[in-house]
C-alpha cells in the first residue's frame, strides 16, 4: 500500500484526491494504467459535480492546460459520461467540442481514446482512458468497463451514520474536546472514544480527523 497520497501521485504520475489508498483501489488503477498507455483520468463517485475520489496519469503539459482553463466544465467527454451510462470511443463522440480540448489532447499524445460512464446520475463514475497508436478494441473497452465498475463498487461511501456518531463528530466540529463533548452528551469520555472509534471503522479512517473530513465529503453530517 502506498504510504501517503505524495507517494502514490509521485509513482503514478499524476494527482490524486480523496482516499485513493482504499482496499481495492490500487489494484484498479494498476490495471487501468496497463490498459491505458498514454494514461486515464478515474472520476469515482461524482456528487455535486465533484468526484470523492479523482486519479489522473495524462501528459503533465495536458493536465496543466486543462486545468488552467477549468475544461472539467466544458469537455465532451465529461458531459457524454453525465448524460448516460455505457461505453464508447472518443472518435464516436458527436457532442459540440467549441473549445477544441479533443484537438489539443491530440497535440499531446492523447490521439486514441475511450470513455466510460457507470452508476447512478446521483454517483456516477467516469472514467477515460487514452493511446497514441490505434483505436481501443471491443475486448480492451470490455475489459475497462470491468475495472470501472470493480472501482465503483471498491470507492462507495457509507451511505449513513448513527445518530449518536453524528453527534459526537458535530461536537468535535464545533470545536469541543473530548471531556467537554462527552459532558454534553451525559456519557463518559471513554464512552464518547467509543463512538469516534465505531466512526473511524465505519469509515474507513485511521485518525478522527480523516473521519470527520470523509464524513463531511460523503455529506453524512
Amino acid at each position: 500500500m502506498w504510504r501517503d497520497n505524495e507517494t502514490y501521485e509521485t509513482l503514478h504520475k499524476g494527482p490524486v484526491s480523496g482516499d485513493a489508498r482504499r482496499p481495492g483501489l490500487e489494484a484498479g488503477f494498476d490495471a487501468l494504467a496497463r490498459v491505458a498507455p498514454k494514461g486515464f483520468s478515474a472520476g469515482l463517485h461524482i456528487r455535486f459535480a465533484s468526484p470523492m475520489i479523482y486519479m489522473r496519469t495524462y501528459d503533465e503539459a495536458w493536465t496543466k492546460i486543462y486545468d488552467e482553463n477549468a475544461y472539467a466544465l466544458r469537455d465532451p467527454l465529461v458531459f457524454w459520461g453525465l448524460g448516460g451510462k455505457g461505453s464508447t470511443r472518443w472518435s464516436a463522440i458527436r457532442l459540440p467540442d467549441p473549445f477544441n480540448i479533443l484537438g489539443q489532447a491530440r497535440e499531446h499524445g492523447l490521439i486514441y481514446g475511450a470513455v466510460v460512464s457507470y452508476g447512478p446520475i446521483t454517483s456516477r463514475t467516469i472514467v477515460g482512458i487514452a493511446r497514441d497508436d490505434r483505436e481501443f478494441t471491443d475486448e480492451e473497452i470490455a475489459d475497462t468497463v470491468k475495472i470501472v465498475q470493480d472501482l465503483h463498487i471498491a470507492a462507495a461511501p457509507p451511505t449513513e451514520l448513527t445518530r449518536a456518531q453524528k453527534e459526537a463528530l458535530r461536537l468535535l466540529a464545533d470545536g469541543d474536546r473530548h471531556t467537554a463533548a462527552a459532558a454534553k452528551l451525559g456519557i463518559s469520555e471513554s464512552a464518547f472514544k467509543a463512538r469516534l472509534q465505531s466512526v473511524r471503522v465505519r469509515l474507513g479512517a485511521r485518525t478522527t480527523a480523516q473521519a470527520l473530513k470523509k464524513a463531511r465529503e460523503y455529506q453524512l453530517l
